[in-house]
This record gives structure tokens, C-alpha cells and sequence, in this order.
């Protein structure tokens, strides 16, 4: 089904070997130069601000549009406003698909929404109100464009399937553009997905997706790299199709993706919506050298199920269904490991009731599961039956109006209400936490993106938990059409014939507001009484002294740990409330110990080093020139999977955090949210334990001199243990912000 191979060259549609190519006679210049014939080299070119575009070697990349939602818009507006922000230099998009609901905390969701509102009227931007359509899709609808490059603060910005290349970040980096600055990262390797054949009639896009992210993610095939979509099978799928594949290249932990485009699906795709000038032809030129290749036949790729507690723990549908108990049973004491949690039991053997696995709850959602594709082929397997009177409910969101009402003429909705399933509005709630929870010790079936053991709800630390399963729509419908009993739909007789969809732009602009191009400087920003201004941050000392708040030894730590996502979101625009937070699932002690270290650290301000912090650097037997501070800090293998959101690492810092420490981090993005939040990425192969206290010396001057390497004295007790920590490369302009103590300080100086 699935192959990975290493480094190939694409030579008129088809790979070969080095060997080949040169018993072709293809001149030595034209292989050392054909990474240049990928579809990423063209449109990062375009983009890139540098004279050159060479493998390996620095990007200064400017994009075309940017997006954000109502959890991320508020403090990029802040933190833009607080470093000089006049007006928005490139189309802003600010959507409201997940604070829909006013339904935490009394008025501060839509407080926020009136506040996107003013902004969008005061630097020129485009206002998405709630229930209109959730980010992703807009995006698509609306924004993208073939050869276009767009950033979002959402890590699931991916429109590569429409000739697009997008990319999820935390907060700063949108800030940067917003300041007319660009985003730094080194020329990505490219790795070819090449797909063959055709899919089978059951098989979904969420099917193939989870099948390529199991087959990369445990080995980091595609970590921090472009996914080029290449091969005679993309013909094979319909538009919808591939966008539902593409969406989830987030959960490869890839830096971005990219597809050929064609003139029937893709070139129908924005003529459907009065876009004809954004389609353009996009593939490889004659030559193309690609870093690894992921081999997909698609006629081979059958029904997938995520189990939990992560995207890449894929089996095949069938064989759960087939063998439950083996299969359950070692899936619960994995989670039960990983969960480490003596208040909780985990089950999932107990869902197998007579032989069959009983689910309690399906959810079609989002931008992942809620296209019009998907829907309409849930609605056909559902046609003339019903979910049932039992434990088991369904629910589906339209992920845009302009899909919702199509599907009302279609019929669908109606099909899909008169089965029992409840249809809601455009929402990415049901993907984080902040709408259907399931109930504790539920499992939930569902086609969204991510399935973590603390982000849709559960909270492990108070003794809750559920437990959620990644399925196609199609194979969810059919579980719903048996009463919950986990069901293929390979095994359902239905019509998967999907009707043209017919798209009314008409929907958005009479609710909308495009202010891009007509900032009104004289408007004013509305504030609730929840939105705050960030609290101030030191700048980087000579020396730190950091004592270790929490120390995670899972193999891979993701942000909705590090700071959860669904009782959090209405938090987002009030850092310190937010903070409150912080590693709450994972470390229920960190906020109370790195409360306590800040207080070290600010009796240090007044009286200088002192308590503790002073015995250990007596221990460490140092002689620290110049500055020092106290810092919290965490320790985990492998942090930062998941959400690009930025607050993973800004609850930290606000909390007087100076740095991570790892042995690798799961993702860029999370590595760049620490970074501009003036914390250090510090790698290490070293074991820790909870308050460990680091005496890092010299820190400021290795910062500041492009040092990539810092000694360092671990104190444990009596204990003094050697030891250097170092960081990956940074950029000139990462070290300044980290020696400024975050991104705002930097721009302050900077103006």
C-alpha cells in the first residue's frame, strides 16, 4: 500500500536513480540543480526576499495572506499594535469558527469578536463572523490561489491540494508579517508523494490520510519538510478528496504541502467560485530531485481507524473489527503507560459487547471532515436508516454556509436529519474540546485531525477521560447507520455518486466585512474587560539560574499538554489567566512551582541572588560575571507536536519560564514560539529530575556571539553534575529577539 524510499530523481514522470540518469547522459549541472525542478523550489523562489534560492541555505520568505481565528487574532493584534502596527500591509483574514460559542466565562468569546471586528475596520482587514465558515475553508474559498503562499496561526493551514502553499504558525510569525518583516527558515528538504491507481468505493480521503501518517510519522520521513503530491492517481480523485488528504499532512509533523494541479478538478474548483484568474497550471519541471519519495497506491488503501491516543496509531479498519480484543487490549495498556495516571483506569476492551466494538458517539467536522464530499456520501449511506435510540449520537457541521446551503438543496441535511444525526453550523469546536465532549470512558469516532489524549475534552489530571478514534466520514456514517456498532463502509450498498456542488458567493457577501484595502486609522479597538496587554519581560541576563518546574519523559509531549485547548480558548486574550493553565493535564504542580521560582526571581530584583538558587551556584563552585536571573524551566523528550498555538510556550514564559530543555523538538513551530518568546530551545542528551537546578553561564555572550553551545552545572542536592546544552542553528535576527527577552521587546528597540 505504502513504500518509503530515499532520494529520487523524477525524470518525465517517472523516478529513477542517479545511475539511470547518468547512463541517459544527463549532464552533470542538470542533476546538481534538479532539486531546483520541484513545485516547492518555483513558488518558494517567488517568495523568498533573498537574490538567491539555493538547497540547504537561508529563506526570507513574504507571504501573500495571512489567517487567524478568534483563539489567536487577539494577541497577534496586541503584540502587532504594542511593536508599531499602522495598518495591515497584505489581506488579513480573522475567522470566528472556534470561540463561536458564548458559552465559558460570560461575554468575553463575543467580546472578542467585537474586538476582531474594530480591527478589521482599523488596519484594513477581512472579518469572518461566527457560524460563517470555519478557517480552513474559508481559506480555500476565498484566498487561496495557485502559487500563492499563505501563513495562518492555525497549524492545520494546508491548501496545497489547490496549488497553494500554506503554512501553520504560532502568533509571532504572523506578527513579523504584519511588521513587514519575513519568516526565516532554512531552503526545506522536498519529499514526492506519489500517488498511483484509484481509491475503492468506502474509501475516503481521511482512509489514505491516516495511512501516509502512519507509514512517516514514528520515523520523522517528512519532520520539517515539504510534501510534493505528484503521480497519475491525483486524477483519480476528486477535488474535495484531495483537500481532505492534504489537510492532514499537519499530522506528519511536515512543514507545508503542495499538489499538481490540473485543468479539470482544480481549474473547476475557482471557476465554481468566480476565481478563474487564481488557476494556474502547477507541476515539476521535466527534471525534479526529490529528498525521499512516499510510494501510495491508492487502489490498495483500505478503511483506516486512528486509535488513541494519536493520529500515527493507525490500524486497518477491518482488522479491528475482525479482532477486537488483541487489538484493543494492546492499545489500552500502551495508553494506560502514557497516561501514568493512578486516578485513572483507562478501558477499551469494555467497548467490545458480543464480539463487536460499540461506539457511543460520531462526529463529522471541521475542515478535515466537514466538506461537501464528505457529507454528501454520509448522507447516501444514511439514507432510509437511523442512528438508533441508544447511547450512540451523531453530529455533523457544514464546515462553511455556502456548503451548508448547497447541501440543503441537495437534500442532504434533510437525509441526514431524518436519520437521527444533528446538524450544526460551521464550528471547529468537536477538534479541541469546546463542543461534544464525549463522556468519560466514551469512545467517540470522528473526521477531524487529531485524537490526544488531552485535547477533546478529557482531562486526565482531575480522573476524566475518553477516548477518541480518527474514521473517514463515510465509514463513521456507516457506524451510525448499525446503531454504533464499528462498521466499514466498504460493507455498505449505497450511491456514492456526488452531485456538482454549486457554490453562491452571494452567502459571504452579505456577511463578511472586507475592510482589506480601507483601514480606517481614526476607528478605535473595542475591549472587553478580558482582554489584556502582555506583562513585561526582562531581557536575557549574563547568567541564568533555572530550576526545573516539570520534567515529562514521554516520548513525544504535545502543546494541548502544554497548555490545553477547549476550557482554555476563552482565555486567550488574557495571558496571565491563561497561564493559570499551564501543563494543568500533564503536571498539575508546574504553575505552582514556576510561580514560586518567579518569586525567587523577583526577590532577586530587590535583594539580589539569594536562598537556594545562591546555594547552588556556590554548589556549582561558578564565578558568574555580570548579570543573573531566575528562571523556570521544562524539561520533555520530544515537546511541541500538534497545534501551532503559541501560548504553549507564552503561558511559560509569562510565568517566568526562560527556556525548554530536549533531546529534539516535535516541531518547528514550537521551536519558533519559544524563540519568540525570548525562551531558549536547548537540546540535551542528559537524564532530569523534577528541581533540578541548571547554573547556565555565559549565556548571553554565546547568545549574542552566534555560540550555539553552553556550559552548564546541573544541581541536584549535593550533587554537581557537568554538562552542556546546546541549540540548533538560529538566525541573527532569532538571537537578538532571545536576547531581548521576546518578540515585542525586539520591535520596541527595533523602532
Amino acid at each position: 500500500m505504502i513504500q518509503l524510499k530515499q532520494g529520487m530523481y523524477y525524470l518525465d514522470g517517472k523516478f529513477v536513480s542517479l545511475d539511470e540518469l547518468k547512463a541517459m547522459g544527463v549532464d552533470a549541472k542538470s542533476i546538481d540543480e534538479a532539486y531546483k525542478g520541484t513545485m516547492a523550489y518555483g513558488i518558494l523562489a517567488k517568495h523568498n526576499t533573498l537574490p538567491t534560492t539555493q538547497k540547504g541555505q537561508p529563506l526570507q520568505i513574504k507571504f501573500d495572506a495571512l489567517a487567524s481565528h478568534d483563539i489567536t487574532y487577539v494577541g497577534i493584534i496586541q503584540t502587532a499594535k504594542a511593536s508599531g502596527l499602522k495598518e495591515f500591509p497584505i489581506p488579513y483574514v480573522l475567522t470566528n469558527c472556534h470561540n463561536s460559542l458564548c458559552a465559558v466565562g460570560g461575554t468575553i468569546n463575543e467580546d472578542d469578536h467585537v474586538f476582531g471586528l474594530s480591527a478589521a475596520k482599523k488596519y484594513g482587514g477581512i472579518f469572518v463572523p461566527p457560524h460563517q465558515a470555519v478557517i480552513h475553508t474559508y481559506m480555500r474559498e476565498c484566498m487561496s490561489g495557485c502559487g500563492k503562499m499563505i501563513l495562518g496561526s492555525d497549524s492545520h493551514t494546508r491548501y496545497g491540494a489547490l496549488g497553494t502553499m500554506a503554512v501553520g504558525e504560532g502568533g509571532p510569525e504572523l506578527v513579523k508579517q504584519l511588521l513587514c518583516r519575513t519568516y526565516d527558515i532554512k531552503y526545506p528538504e522536498v519529499v514526492a508523494i506519489h500517488l498511483t491507481g484509484a481509491p475503492r468505493k468506502g474509501v475516503g480521503p481521511q482512509d489514505v490520510a491516516l495511512a501516509i501518517i502512519g507509514a512517516v510519522f514514528k520515523g520523522g520521513f517528512v519532520k520539517n519538510k515539504v510534501m510534493e503530491f505528484v503521480g497519475d492517481g491525483i486524477k483519480n480523485l476528486p477535488i474535495e478528496y484531495r483537500i481532505g488528504i492534504d489537510v492532514m499532512t499537519t499530522e506528519t509533523t511536515c512543514l507545508t504541502s503542495i499538489w499538481t494541479t490540473d485543468d479539470n478538478e482544480v481549474k473547476n474548483y475557482y471557476g465554481v467560485r468566480g476565481r478563474h484568474d487564481d488557476y494556474a497550471v502547477i507541476t515539476p519541471q521535466k527534471l525534479a530531485y526529490y529528498d525521499g519519495v512516499v510510494e501510495v497506491d491508492l487502489s490498495k488503501v483500505v478503511p483506516q481507524i486512528a486509535l488513541p491516543f494519536h493520529p500515527s496509531n493507525v490500524y486497518n479498519l477491518q482488522d479491528v473489527i475482525d479482532n477486537p480484543m488483541d487489538i484493543l487490549s494492546a492499545v489500552e495498556k500502551k495508553c494506560n503507560e502514557l497516561l501514568n495516571n493512578n486516578k485513572i483506569k483507562f478501558k477499551l476492551t469494555d467497548k467490545v459487547v458480543d464480539g463487536k466494538v460499540r461506539v457511543e458517539q460520531g462526529i463529522i467536522a471541521g475542515c478535515a471532515g466537514g466538506t461537501y464530499d464528505n457529507i454528501i456520501e454520509a448522507s447516501a449511506i444514511l439514507k432510509d436508516k437511523a442512528v438508533g435510540d441508544g447511547k450512540f449520537t451523531l453530529s455533523v457541521y457544514p464546515s462553511s454556509t455556502p456548503v451548508y446551503y448547497d447541501l440543503l438543496k441537495k437534500g442532504a441535511i434533510a437525509q441526514l436529519v431524518k436519520s437521527g444525526a444533528n446538524v450544526k453550523s460551521a464550528f471547529c469546536g468537536p477538534c479541541f474540546g469546546a463542543g461534544d465532549v464525549p463522556a468519560n470512558n466514551a469512545l467517540s469516532i470522528r473526521h477531524t485531525t487529531r485524537n490526544f489524549e488531552s485535547r477533546e475534552g478529557s482531562k486526565p489530571a482531575g480522573g476524566q477521560i475518553a477516548s477518541v478514534a480518527l474514521m473517514d466520514a463515510r465509514s463513521i456514517a456507516a457506524t451510525a447507520s448499525n446503531g454504533g456498532v464499528l462498521t466499514s463502509a466498504m460493507d455498505m450498498d449505497y450511491d456514492n455518486t456526488i452531485p456538482a456542488f454549486e457554490y453562491d458567493k452571494s452567502i459571504y457577501e452579505k456577511r463578511v466585512y472586507n475592510g482589506w484595502g480601507k483601514a480606517d486609522k481614526d476607528a478605535n479597538l473595542e475591549y472587553g474587560p478580558n482582554i489584556c496587554d502582555w506583562p513585561e519581560v526582562i531581557e536575557l541576563t549574563d547568567n541564568i539560574v533555572v530550576k526545573l518546574s516539570a520534567v515529562i519523559n514521554d516520548p513525544v509531549t504535545t502543546t494541548d499538554e502544554l497548555i490545553p485547548s477547549g476550557e482554555t480558548s476563552s482565555y486567550r486574550s488574557n495571558p496571565m489567566k491563561l497561564a493559570e493553565f499551564a501543563l494543568s493535564r500533564k503536571c498539575p504542580d508546574y504553575v505552582g512551582k514556576a510561580k514560586k521560582v518567579f518569586e525567587g526571581e523577583l526577590d532577586r530584583r530587590n535583594n539580589g541572588l539569594g536562598g537556594e538558587y545562591l546555594d547552588a551556584v556556590k554548589k556549582a563552585g561558578v564565578q558568574l560575571k555580570g548579570s543573573v536571573s531566575i528562571g523556570s524551566g521544562v524539561y520533555a523528550v520530544k515537546p511541541g507536536d500538534g497545534s501551532a498555538r503559541e501560548q504553549a510556550a507564552s503561558c511559560q514564559r509569562v510565568l517566568g519560564g526562560v527556556c525548554n530543555i530536549a533531546k529534539e523538538y516535535a516541531t518547528k513551530r514550537y521551536r519558533s514560539n519559544l524563540i519568540n518568546w525570548g525562551m531558549l530551545p536547548f537540546l540535551s542528551q542528559e537524564s532530569y529530575q523534577d528541581d533540578d537546578i541548571l547554573v547556565v553561564y555565559d549565556v548571553k555572550n554565546t547568545i549574542d556571539n552566534g555560540g550555539c553551545e553552553f556550559n552548564a552545572k546541573i544541581v541536584r542536592g549535593d550533587k554537581v553534575i557537568d554538562t552542556v546544552l546546546t541549540v540548533d542553528a538560529l538566525t541573527a535576527d532569532e538571537r537578538e529577539i532571545i536576547s531581548r527577552g521576546c518578540l515585542i521587546n525586539y520591535y520596541k528597540a527595533k523602532n
